[in-house]
């Protein structure tokens, strides 16, 4: 009884400053099991049609090639908390264009669009998944895509997720900016920033091919009560790993 009445405070006070208005909506609902789950996306809804591709996302990471990749630079900055639970994950936290939250992969620039959590993590390391995962997701000035997958585990508290979860919607809700609350998104990354990349997708339809995914080797610590407090929310918002398709896995030195 005690610990209902903990997790009850913890989203207490999401529930007063988002304001019960109709969920995000895609064309055709989809869902992560049952007749509208994951097997079934391709068919939902020809806008879906991806969903059965051969670049898609996310994987079980084994046998990844050593490469002399060029270093992951992000470069993140303080600023305003715009948060939504779009319905499908409990917590999304969005940014405008021009926010200036960068990553730099070699030549190539992207600015961040958006960043939100899954139960466990989407991606797997020989097999296995971590207790949870982030999805940093940036866009190029060239249209391209890039996301940057965070594996999270359990152990220490994490002040960031802390203020995060003090915010988490309980209902689906159009985006809301938490007035006063700011943030920087660097506290959700771990120091070494080594990566493993491939060739992939949006991991929910319509599955958008052609995204490039930079999976960080260092897992980020989290406690079990705050991995517990989403999972009271989302307990499984995962796609299955998807088929590599003869696609090759690079691994950074």
């Amino acid at each position: 009884m005690r610990k209902a009445w903990a997790v009850f405070l913890l989203f207490a006070p999401a529930a007063l400053l988002v304001p019960t208005v109709e969920p995000a909506q895609w064309k055709t609902p989809w869902s992560y099991d049952g007749p509208s789950g994951p097997e079934h996306w391709a068919s939902l809804d020809p806008a879906y049609a991806a969903c059965a591709g051969k670049q898609q996302s996310p994987i079980d990471i084994r046998n990844a090639t050593p490469a002399a990749l060029a270093p992951l630079r992000l470069k993140f900055k303080n600023g305003p908390l715009t948060i939504v639970n779009n319905g499908y994950t409990a917590v999304r936290v969005d940014y405008p264009s021009g926010n200036g939250n960068l990553m730099f992969a070699g030549s190539d620039r992207y600015e961040l669009t958006q960043f939100h959590f899954h139960h466990p993590s989407e991606e797997q390391i020989d097999g296995k998944p971590s207790d949870m995962g982030i999805h940093f997701m940036f866009r190029g000035s060239d249209g391209k895509i890039a996301g940057v997958a965070v594996l999270l585990k359990a152990g220490r508290p994490n002040a960031a997720i802390r203020e995060l979860w003090k915010y988490m919607p309980r209902v689906a809700a159009r985006e809301n900016e938490i007035p006063g609350v700011r943030m920087n998104p660097a506290a959700l990354l771990p120091r070494d920033t080594s990566y493993y990349t491939y060739m992939g997708s949006i991991t929910a339809p319509p599955c958008t091919e052609g995204v490039k995914w930079f999976v960080l080797k260092t897992p980020l610590q989290t406690s079990r009560e705050q991995i517990n407090a989403f999972a009271t929310l989302y307990p499984h918002d995962v796609r299955p790993p998807q088929p590599l398709k003869g696609r090759v896995v690079l691994e950074s030195q």
